[in-house]
């Protein structure tokens, strides 16, 4: 047999670039991490073609599901760049189940697609028990999932993630509720930093500023920007969760990702109403301000790039407003007064006072 023939008579799948036993090596890893987000309902094990979930055992009689997908955007870089993968799982998790809770959805489970270049076990082991981590937070189970070696699509220990969750609701508790009038209250939840939006913006800000990520944070100099940057995106559903069961008085909820209060309350709002912000009330994290002066980054961009300070907006009427907040605040929510609806005029939300960015 010739020489050539014999190079390709030789080839195989690992030459190729894909390691089935690190595949095989992962999965034996994670079994016991993800067997650790089981809930009613649940069948955890993993290796299978399929997750399974019982909608009867999770305790529903009549329900209508929800599902929702996301995923973590350019805020992977910052975690490749700094090697800290731990966290990032918990963002795309919270990604997906904050927009079930909008809706009046309880997440029952969770699916992840991994896709790298060259999989690294431990690399891998600390992203999905990032995952496992959220949906723990979430109350949901990780049923199974798929991870993907492939060589020439990503470069190295580059990877991206994408996220998969389920929830449900009983019939005729979806949210929002029909009965949102003027008047009604503007609650806001206080987010955790930047969350999982915008870092397009943050990494060109970085980028023409001269700054790396490894640099100690001017703002927080105990922790480097990374670590301030790759705080996880909060999950909001227990506490949301508790909130709608013992009050019944949340009649929608907006989560404030990527464009902000801006274009994310409109979509919960009837066309006749609008939201008036007071934005003095508003908290914002260092980050924000750090970002806005390193930038040259207005106000209203702000606003409509980042949270600012609030990862959840809740409707809720008057005469229920101050047992959501009782209950929000026993389960450890920051609650903030951002304002009222109001008629809509040619904004569908308008600002008033002063955002505190530095």
């Amino acid at each position: 047999m010739s020489e050539n023939g014999s190079a390709k008579n030789g080839l195989s799948y690992a030459a190729a670039g894909v390691d089935i036993d690190a595949g095989n090596a992962l999965v034996e890893n994670i079994k016991p991490i993800v067997k650790a987000t089981g809930r009613p309902g649940s069948d955890t094990k993993i290796g299978g073609f399929g997750g399974l979930f019982d909608l009867k055992a999770a305790g529903f009689v009549d329900p209508i599901l929800v599902a929702a997908n996301d995923g973590v955007g350019t805020k992977l870089m910052i975690a490749i760049d700094a090697n800290k993968h731990d966290t990032v799982g918990i963002d795309l998790v919270a990604m997906c189940v904050n927009d079930l809770i909008v809706q009046g959805a309880e997440p029952l489970f969770f699916l992840d697609y991994f896709a790298t270049g060259q999989l690294s076990v431990d690399q891998g082991t600390s992203i999905i028990s990032g995952i496992a981590e959220g949906c723990k937070l979430a109350g949901c189970a990780l049923i199974g999932g798929e991870t993907a070696e492939m060589p020439g699509m990503y470069t190295g220990g580059d990877y991206d993630l994408a996220g998969f969750a389920v929830g449900a609701a009983e019939r005729g508790s979806l949210l929002p509720s029909h009965d949102i009038q003027e008047g009604d209250i503007l609650l806001g939840l206080a987010s955790s930093g930047v969350h999982s939006n915008g870092f397009s913006l943050v990494r060109k800000i970085l980028e023409v500023s001269g700054h790396k990520f490894s640099n100690v944070a001017p703002f927080e100099p105990e922790k480097t920007l990374a670590e301030v940057l790759l705080e996880p995106t909060r999950i909001y559903v227990k506490p949301l969760l508790a909130a709608i069961r013992q009050t019944g008085g949340i009649k929608a909820m907006a989560h404030i990702t990527g464009g902000g209060f801006t274009e994310n309350l409109p979509r919960v709002l009837p066309d006749h109403l609008g939201a008036s912000i007071d934005l003095s009330a508003l908290d914002p994290a260092p980050v924000f301000g750090w970002l806005a002066a390193t930038g040259g980054v207005q106000t209203q961009e702000m606003l409509r790039t980042f949270n600012c300070g609030v990862g959840m907006a809740v409707i809720v009427s008057p005469e229920k407003c101050l047992e959501v907040i009782d209950v929000l605040k026993a389960s450890g929510e920051d609650v903030i007064n951002l304002g009222r609806l109001t008629a809509r005029q040619n904004d569908a939300v308008t600002y008033h006072g002063d955002l505190a960015l530095g």
